[in-house]
């Protein structure tokens, strides 16, 4: 496994597993699967609902705490300084363990600076080892970079071959922030799987279009946390340290960037109205 280290010394492994729309009831037999063929950092948020089924498998593991690296979010409804701190010591309990080895602000909305306040404390307390946000574009990124005392470990962003977020990139680097991928398959839209220019190249290396989207990011310095419930193929995402991507590749990948979300934008009202709408 390669690392990465975080503008706070911690070491996070740059390749972990996430549980987003892992069921809850299923959620444990795929972490215990995914730990069982090599993952040791998991990603999940308390809007996944699914924080007891990690903090079970790793519990069951056997495996000694501290070779685990362990995030989770706070959602928009436990914003502000008192709902992110009782939610903290929640997301603690449900994940059995003492502290989180890093915690995100899951969306920018809301009292997120109250959110950072009691993200800081618990930093301090020890109760988390680094702190950061999660989908917040250059604007907000910077705003929270700028006003407070701990700068972000952390912004975890929609990216994959299709949106490759050159730009927002470069504005972490200045804060030392580590950019971390959710989605790095695209959840299969734009006939992801199917993609030409990654099949060719990957065909090369007799590795699978996952694997070269993965690895892609990877030689990029960027965190990723692919997800799948199969667990050959979750064996597959973490077999991506044995070959190297060629400069030409990495271009060729590169022109398939459409720097856009396939998801949702921020800067739709709509889109926001239906987040905060989650909040309350």
């Amino acid at each position: 496994m390669n690392y990465v280290t975080l503008n706070n010394g911690v070491e996070m492994p740059i390749l972990g597993y996430g549980v987003f729309q892992v069921n809850p009831e299923e959620c444990e037999r795929c972490v215990t699967d995914a730990i069982s063929v090599g993952y040791r950092s998991i990603d999940t948020a308390q809007a996944y609902q699914n924080e007891e089924g990690v903090g079970n498998a790793i519990k069951k593991s056997g495996i000694p705490r501290n070779e685990f690296f362990i995030t989770t979010k706070v959602w928009i409804s436990n914003a502000g300084y008192e709902k992110a701190k009782a939610s903290i010591d929640e997301s603690l309990k449900k994940l059995q363990t003492d502290y989180i080895d890093l915690l995100l602000i899951h969306q920018p909305f809301g009292d997120y600076y109250g959110t950072y306040r009691a993200m800081q404390e618990a930093y301090k307390n020890g109760k988390v080892r680094a702190i950061g946000v999660s989908n917040f574009y250059p604007d907000r990124f910077i705003d929270i970079a700028e006003f407070n005392e701990i700068k972000p470990a952390i912004n975890q962003v929609e990216t994959h071959v299709f949106n490759q977020q050159i730009k927002p990139q470069e504005f972490m680097r200045k804060y030392g922030t580590q950019l971390m991928s959710w989605g790095p398959f695209a959840e299969g839209k734009n006939d992801f799987f199917t993609n030409e220019t990654l099949k060719n190249i990957g065909d090369k290396y007799s590795k699978s279009v996952a694997q070269v989207a993965l690895r892609f990011l990877i030689q990029r310095g960027i965190v990723v946390i692919p997800k799948s419930v199969n667990k050959e193929r979750m064996e597959q995402n973490l077999n991506v340290f044995d070959f190297e991507l060629s400069q030409d590749d990495m271009n060729t990948i590169g022109k398939l960037d459409q720097a856009e979300s396939l998801f949702f934008s921020h800067y739709d009202p709509s889109t926001v109205d239906y987040l905060v709408g989650l909040g309350k």
